[in-house]
């Protein structure tokens, strides 16, 4: 029998117990250690690197602001929206101009804008530092144009143009007359021979603010070469057809222009018949006397200027006014007819008549008589050129 306590069984589970404790206090009392450790380090941590954290935290931030606050915090700056300019394009204008913040926004608000196209081609003084809706409403609202808007109707002669240039943009009259005589710096074509008359396209500018009469001058000759290239006219001919336009820009309302221009055509053809190669406008006798409207008398038909049509046969030197691209396009396809004669009947409504045979002529001419009788004082009022061919 073993008398010798250790080596009993019973003794040796209870070793192996106590071991296992033992083992596992050290390995917990090393894990609250680490945990301690842990938490001390990232205290430490903590203290350097929560500065880091927020300033990265705050660029973040300012890097996603797309949009500045309403209310244009910034300088006033003047931008220029030119003609065609998309929602991108202006989103790249004002961008450059740090008045939106990002373009995308912008884009988004002049999408979202139902009146957006609406927005004009011009000059406006904004503010920097706007948000892109406010932007947006500042180009629709005109009180924002820091432009001059001028327009050279139909019809307009170039002292009528020199004289609204002068008026509405602030610039010395004589000035203006001085451009127009520098051919090369207005972009006149050879074919007009220095004469810009017929040249100053008729339509609606928007010139910014110090605009010199010569720019003024270039973009509106430059406006009537356009026209003319869109309707594919030679070169060649752009003389002889802005001539054409002109006359029938001033002797009808646009509803007669195809008649007129094919009466010009006949009349230009018929060297060795009625008219004897004479076109007999009333509108170039005017042009000729520096006179704007109204119907010529008998003393002024016979006048000799190189623009009366009564005396010499032929399209006259030049244009007498700024035609329309409607006249244009009237001279360059008329309608077919044999028209040689025609007269304003009523010169209310503009009423005209056109025939190819003199003796019906001169009874659409004793219409007019009547007309006149009816509403000008009776026979006592002067006789009209119609009545003088």
């Amino acid at each position: 029998m073993n008398s010798d306590p250790a080596s009993r069984p019973g003794h040796e589970r209870r070793s192996r117990r106590d071991d296992i404790r033992a083992r596992r206090r050290k390995r917990r009392n090393r894990s609250i250690i680490a945990v301690i450790a842990s938490l001390a380090v990232l205290a430490v941590a903590s203290w350097f690197v929560t500065p880091i954290v927020k300033d990265l935290f705050n660029r973040t931030t300012a890097s996603t602001v797309t949009d500045y606050e309403p209310g244009g915090t910034g300088e006033d700056v003047t931008v220029v929206i030119p003609p065609g300019a998309t929602g991108a394009k202006m989103a790249a204008i004002l961008k450059d101009a740090d008045v939106i913040h990002t373009p995308a926004t912008f884009v988004s608000a002049f999408a979202a804008n139902e009146r957006s196209s609406r927005i004009q081609p011009g000059t406006y003084k904004l503010r920097t530092k706007m948000s892109a809706a406010e932007a947006v409403n500042a180009l629709l609202d005109p009180v924002n144009r820091a432009d001059a808007a001028l327009t050279v109707p139909e019809g307009f002669r170039a002292d009528q143009v020199y004289e609204r240039v002068a008026k509405q943009l602030g610039i010395p009259l004589e000035e203006v007359q001085a451009a127009a005589k520098d051919s090369a710096a207005i972009g006149l074509p050879e074919e007009a021979a220095g004469n810009p008359e017929g040249w100053f396209a008729a339509q609606t500018y928007s010139f910014a603010p110090n605009t010199s009469a010569t720019e003024v001058l270039k973009e509106m000759v430059a406006g009537t070469r356009a026209m003319l290239e869109r309707q594919k006219v030679p070169a060649e001919r752009w003389q002889e057809v802005l001539t054409k336009a002109s006359i029938v820009e001033r002797e009808v309302p646009p509803n007669y222009y195809g008649e007129v221009a094919r009466v010009i055509e006949n009349r230009l053809a018929d060297v060795s018949g009625p008219t004897v190669g004479l076109l007999q406008m009333d509108s170039t006798v005017l042009y000729g006397l520096g006179k704007r409207g109204g119907i010529p008398s008998a003393e002024e038909v016979r006048k000799d200027t190189p623009y009366n049509t009564y005396i010499h046969k032929g399209l006259p030197p030049t244009p007498i006014g700024s035609p329309s691209e409607a006249a244009s396009k009237a001279v360059l396809n008329p309608p077919e007819g044999n028209w040689l004669y025609f007269v304003t009947v009523d010169l209310n409504t503009g009423e005209t008549l056109f025939t190819g045979d003199h003796e019906e002529h001169k009874r659409n001419i004793q219409k007019l008589r009547d007309w006149r009788d009816a509403n000008s004082g009776g026979p006592s009022a002067e006789p009209t050129s119609d009545e003088a061919q």
